[in-house]
C-alpha cells in the first residue's frame, strides 16, 4: 500500500507534466503555426528518424504546419481500419500502387493534378490512372524508390554456374506482418527475367493465370535455387529476418536498401539476369519498388505537404525518382549507379508485382511462398489457391520512358 504523502506527490508530478505539455502546445501554436496534417507510413526506427530529420522538421519549420506522424508495420490494416471508422489520415504513404488503385476506384483518393510538375517524373512513377466512372488522374507520388533485380556479393562476381549451387544463397523470410515478401521477390524476378516484361505485366495485372506454364516455371526455378523443403535450412530461413547480415561467401537476392551492408563487406552487385537459370530473350528489365504518397483528405495543409514532397530541393530518404532533383554527387559509385537506373529514361523497369496486386492477392502470395518453401510438393495447391483470387485490373506495371 502506498503512503498518502507519496500518492499526493505522484498526483502533483502528473499535474506538472500535463501543465508543461499544455504550456508547450500553447507556445507552439502562439508561434503562428498554420494547422496540422496527419501522415501515415510504415517507417520506423532509423528510417523514421531520417525521414523526420530531413523531411518533416524542415517542412514544419518552413510552413509552420505541424505533421502528426503515425508509423505502423501493419500499415494496410491500420489504414483500412481508419477508413472504416471515418477517420483516415490526410496523407498516406503505401508501398506500391496496387492497394492505392483499389482506394482510387472506391473514390477514397483525391487527384494530385496541379500539385506538382508531372514532367519531373517518368510516367511509370506517377502515371495518370483511369478508374471506372472517372477521368484519368494522377493519384500518387513516389516519395522513396528502391531498385531490385540485384544479386549482392563479395569477392568474385557470381556466374550462373557458381550461383546455382546448394547453400550459396543468404535467405531471410521473416518480416513481421509482411513475412514472405522476400520470397515473392524471387518468384517475380525469375518470371521477369525468364518471360520478359510483357508477360510479367499481364500476370501482375491478373490477366495471366497463376497456373500458366511461365508462372509455374518461375516457382519451380525458385524452389530449386534456394533448396525449398530442405529441413533445418528452411526452418532457419523462415525465422531469420530479411535484414540479417549475410556471410561474405554467400549471395543475396535483395534490393538497394542492402547497399550499406554489402559495401561494408567490400561487395557489389550484378543484375539478376546474369545468374538466373534460363533467362529469356527479353531478360534485363529491373524490378523496382516505391513508397507512394496519396491524398485522402485535401486540406490546404495536406496539399502543401504533397507539394513539398515533390519539390526537387526536398531531401527525400534514400533514392528519389524526381529527375529535377540534384545529382547524387556525394554518394558512392554503387549508389550513383542505383540512382541512375531508377531515374534515367530508357531503362526497362517493372513494379514489384506483389505491390501492384490487390491487397488480398498480395497477402495470399506472401503466405503461399512461405508454405511452398517448407513443402515444395504443394505447388499445385498453392497455385490453385492464388488462381481463385485472381482479379483483372489495369495498372501501368512496366515502363521504359
Amino acid at each position: 500500500m502506498s503512503r498518502p504523502g507519496a500518492r499526493t506527490l505522484g498526483i502533483l508530478g502528473v499535474c506538472l507534466v500535463l501543465l508543461g505539455a499544455g504550456v508547450f502546445a500553447g507556445v507552439r501554436w502562439a508561434r503562428d503555426w498554420q494547422g496540422s496534417v496527419t501522415l501515415l507510413a510504415n517507417w520506423s526506427g532509423a528510417e523514421r528518424d531520417q525521414f523526420e530529420e530531413h523531411v518533416i522538421e524542415p517542412f514544419e519549420e518552413k510552413y509552420r504546419i505541424d505533421v502528426v506522424y503515425q508509423g505502423s508495420s501493419a500499415l494496410s490494416q491500420v489504414l483500412a481500419a481508419d477508413i472504416a471508422a471515418g477517420n483516415p489520415p490526410d496523407v498516406a504513404v503505401l508501398p506500391g500502387p496496387g492497394e492505392l488503385l483499389a482506394y482510387a476506384a472506391e473514390g477514397r483518393l483525391h487527384p494530385l493534378d496541379g500539385l506538382f510538375d508531372a514532367g519531373h517524373y517518368d510516367r511509370f512513377w506517377a502515371p495518370e490512372v483511369t478508374v471506372p466512372g472517372q477521368d484519368a488522374h494522377t493519384y500518387w507520388l513516389p516519395v522513396k524508390t528502391g531498385l531490385k533485380s540485384m544479386v549482392w556479393y563479395a569477392g568474385q562476381p557470381p556466374t550462373a554456374a557458381s550461383a546455382n549451387r546448394p547453400g550459396r544463397w543468404c535467405l531471410g523470410m521473416e518480416s513481421g506482418a509482411t513475412s514472405g515478401w522476400p520470397g515473392t521477390d524471387w518468384v517475380e524476378d525469375i518470371l521477369l527475367q525468364q518471360a520478359g516484361p510483357r508477360v510479367y505485366e499481364e500476370w501482375a495485372n491478373g490477366r495471366l493465370p497463376w497456373t500458366d506454364d511461365a508462372v509455374r516455371r518461375a516457382w519451380t526455378t525458385w524452389a530449386d535455387l534456394v533448396g525449398a523443403g530442405a529441413g533445418a535450412d528452411v526452418e532457419q530461413a523462415l525465422t531469420t529476418g530479411f535484414g540479417a547480415d549475410c556471410a561474405p561467401d554467400r549471395l543475396e537476392h535483395q534490393g538497394s536498401f542492402r547497399a550499406g551492408h554489402w559495401q561494408r563487406a567490400g561487395g557489389d552487385y550484378v543484375h539478376f539476369s546474369e545468374v538466373v537459370p534460363g533467362p529469356g530473350p527479353d531478360a534485363g528489365a529491373w524490378e523496382v519498388s516505391g513508397d507512394l504518397a496519396a491524398l485522402l483528405d485535401p486540406t490546404p495543409q495536406a496539399e502543401q505537404l504533397i507539394r513539398y514532397l515533390a519539390d526537387p530541393g526536398t531531401e527525400l530518404p534514400e533514392y528519389t525518382a524526381n529527375k529535377a532533383a540534384a545529382a547524387d554527387g556525394e554518394r558512392s559509385a554503387t549508389e550513383r549507379g542505383i540512382g541512375a537506373v531508377l531515374r534515367e529514361p530508357g531503362r526497362a523497369r517493372c513494379w514489384d508485382a506483389s505491390d501492384a496486386m490487390p491487397r488480398t492477392t498480395r497477402d495470399a502470395f506472401h503466405q503461399a511462398v512461405l508454405r511452398l518453401f517448407a513443402a515444395p510438393d504443394g505447388l499445385d495447391e498453392r497455385l490453385a489457391e492464388l488462381e481463385r483470387l485472381r482479379k483483372p485490373q489495369d495498372l501501368p506495371v512496366c515502363g521504359a520512358d
